[in-house]
């Protein structure tokens, strides 16, 4: 993890967390899975005490996710572009057509990478901001548990655990990957036989 962030928390504590964690959300590129690990090892060590942690990187992680609804919402597909880039929105955008309201409930904290990008994509198409933002508060908050519980169970394994982490994220994308072309070979092969069993049963 990048060193200046491990001194900023450990030099200002949930101050720090938070302001981390704002950033990151917004689209910043830190480490801030790997940051929350780091955290639960301080809260393993007595540094630091889970409740309010998990309260204040929660609200940080919120309050960064708002920041890039807001961008999406009133700055539309130009500023959008401009913040994040084309391709990356692209993308975003057509994983919460897809996904809808799960979407942005599972790039939370199952593919974290696309968080801040469908926080933007979820703005530029209007959807409604209290069902976004009771999604985001649940999965920032399933987020924050996961990662600094990790951190505390296991404080002197954080390197093999950010280690572990980065794979997973590349399986989960490989999974919904895999869901996705599943769902729609089935819908293909589904559509001929709906279209035949109706005409069977029209009568004569």
């Amino acid at each position: 993890m990048n060193g200046e962030l491990l001194a900023l928390l450990t030099s200002y504590g949930l101050p720090a967390l938070f302001m981390i964690l704002l950033i990151t959300s917004a689209g910043a590129p830190f480490p801030d899975s790997l940051l929350l690990v780091a955290v639960g090892s301080f809260v393993a060590q007595g540094d630091l005490a889970f409740v309010p942690v998990v309260m204040v990187g929660t609200l940080g992680a919120v309050a960064g996710d708002q920041i890039g609804y807001a961008i999406g919402y009133w700055g539309g597909r130009p500023l959008a572009g401009k913040v994040a880039g084309a391709e990356r929105i692209a993308k975003a955008e057509a994983f919460a057509r897809k996904w809808g309201g799960p979407g942005i409930f599972f790039s939370r904290w199952l593919v974290g990478p696309l968080g801040p990008w469908i926080n933007i994509t979820s703005g530029m198409t209007a959807y409604p901001w209290p069902k976004f933002l009771v999604l985001d508060v649940a999965g920032e908050l399933i987020w924050v548990m996961l990662y600094v519980s990790l951190g505390r169970l296991f404080s002197d394994k954080v390197q093999a655990i950010a280690d572990l982490l980065g794979n997973l994220t590349w399986v989960a994308l490989g999974l919904l990957a895999i869901a996705v072309l599943g769902f729609r070979l089935w819908k293909a092969r589904l559509r001929p036989g709906d279209e035949g069993g109706s005409a069977d049963h029209q009568p004569g």
